[in-house]
């Protein structure tokens, strides 16, 4: 069954490509010499090519998703008594495009499976359903708006324009940041001026994401891509393949998040930071709150929180009450939140049985960890990082292989071509420096250092100057790979 058939032609509008070039210049060109209300016009009209670019359908979509979450929050700040059935309607209209387009085949196969194993074979289980880019993210995005109107943390905008940039800004659009109406909305709302600043500020970072998407993350990608494919690696190769994903991933997605950024704040738009150097993590909770930080603090938001949090049962009482046996319930409603907001997180990566395990992974690690607390890890912060990497980076191999049984056989297996798994790790070790050494100058004894010396300054100038330096890297973008978390 054909649900949604590709559009022909073209491929998605990427931020290391020319045409992406072309099109922030021109919107950037003309931006500034407009007053607020025609800004955001021409923003949203240049959101909405962006999109459509690869399949004119995507803007319906994108329109729809705009259309009913604004009604919703008109209608709950409109009808407070019943602003819940507004909400819940929402809800199930969202969350329902997004597991059409993104879950249907999933559960279809394992229906088709299911059946097959109880001798029900012959199910037709093919779908042919294209995911929409970026739908993940303005999924959640625009559903935290009308959940926040309900919750009364903002309030439902009158102006649909707005609200339309709000939900389709194209530097944002695509692998987020997932932003908060608070943050984003009144900024669209006020007046912006042109800032020569904040111009080289969002040129430089918009820069360093080039590089680290163009130089580290494709570069590292070629040696995990020709180790995942090689039949039986060894346990070696493979555990070098696995850290090595560990780095592009991080290059490549915190890549993208900067070249976003860079290119919000070439508008006058600030959009939140989503990467705290996670390979500093001093433990695996430690490393959500460094690493996707907006998609962590969503889920933790409206998911873990409103499930109950860390709270005990029946009450508001403190955690643990004042018996010791009360720290029981406590803690299983703990672990059930955690487990249930881990794996909701994984299931939003993308629809396999291997996200699943691998936000099993993640909530089980955050348990361990806090049950053994009591061995004082933060007196040894250096073992605790070291440790945190170990287990983080492991679970990569959960996140980048489908396959459990090629994991469970390679992984913990023999190991064979010890010399060439060492040169390849060595390899990847080398394209990663500049991510370490931005981690260690980035920490705030050095930035008041830099601050204080007018370095900071120094350094965003020669990284415009760098920039003429990445156009040309650009020549190179029809070979380069997608970013990684655009297929979420």
């Amino acid at each position: 069954m054909a649900a949604l058939k590709p559009w022909p032609g073209r491929k998605p509008v990427t931020f290391q490509s020319f045409e992406y070039a072309v099109l922030l210049v021109l919107v950037f060109g003309a931006y500034w010499f407009l007053p607020r209300r025609p800004q955001n016009v021409l923003l949203l009209i240049a959101s909405y090519v962006f999109y459509a670019y690869v399949d004119p359908r995507l803007a319906l979509l994108l329109a729809g998703y705009t259309v009913v979450n604004y009604t919703a929050a008109r209608a709950i700040a409109g009808d407070r008594e019943n602003g819940r059935r507004y909400l819940v309607l929402a809800v199930v209209a969202s969350l329902g495009a997004l597991g059409f387009f993104k879950y249907a085949g999933f559960f279809v196969d394992n229906f088709a499976s299911v059946l097959d194993t109880v001798g029900l074979a012959g199910f037709d289980s093919t779908l042919r359903i294209i995911l929409p880019v970026g739908i993940s993210f303005y999924t959640f995005q625009s559903l935290g708006y009308v959940i926040d109107v309900y919750m009364e943390r903002t309030h439902a905008r009158r102006d649909f324009i707005d609200t339309a940039l709000f939900i389709g800004f194209f530097p944002q659009l695509v692998a987020g940041p997932i932003e908060r109406a608070a943050k984003l909305l009144p900024q669209f709302e006020r007046t912006r001026k042109f800032r020569p600043g904040q111009a080289a500020s969002g040129l430089s970072l918009l820069a360093w994401g080039l590089f680290k998407k163009l130089v580290i993350a494709d570069n590292i990608g070629m040696i995990v891509d020709d180790i995942f494919s090689t039949t039986g690696p060894g346990a070696a190769m493979l555990w070098v393949g696995v850290f090595a994903f560990g780095i592009q991933i991080l290059a490549d997605f915190s890549g993208y998040t900067d070249i976003a950024r860079g290119s919000a704040r070439l508008l006058g738009i600030e959009l939140s930071p989503n990467f705290r150097h996670p390979w500093l993590a001093s433990s695996p909770a430690d490393f959500w709150r460094r690493w996707h930080i907006t998609l962590s603090t969503w889920l933790r938001d409206y998911v873990y929180i409103p499930l109950g949090g860390s709270r005990p049962l029946g009450g508001n009482r403190p955690l643990g009450g004042n018996k010791p046996e009360s720290r029981r319930p406590a803690n299983l409603r703990t672990a059930i939140n955690i487990v249930i907001t881990f794996v909701l997180g994984g299931l939003w990566h993308g629809a396999a049985w291997n996200f699943v395990i691998w936000g099993l992974f993640h909530a089980g690690l955050i348990l361990i960890w806090r049950g053994a607390s009591l061995l004082n890890m933060r007196s040894i912060k250096p073992v605790s990082i070291a440790l945190t990497f170990l287990l983080i980076g492991t679970g990569w191999a959960l996140f980048r292989e489908g396959d459990l049984a090629f994991i469970g056989e390679n992984l913990f297996g023999q190991s064979r071509d010890v010399q060439l798994a060492a040169a390849l790790g060595a390899t990847a070790l080398l394209y990663s420096i500049p991510l370490w050494l931005h981690a260690i100058v980035d920490q705030p004894r050095f930035a008041a250092y830099w601050n204080r010396t007018g370095v900071s300054r120094t350094i965003s100038l020669t990284a415009v100057t760098l920039t003429s330096f990445i156009g040309i890297l650009l020549l190179r973008a029809d070979v380069s790979a997608e970013f990684i978390y655009f297929r979420f």
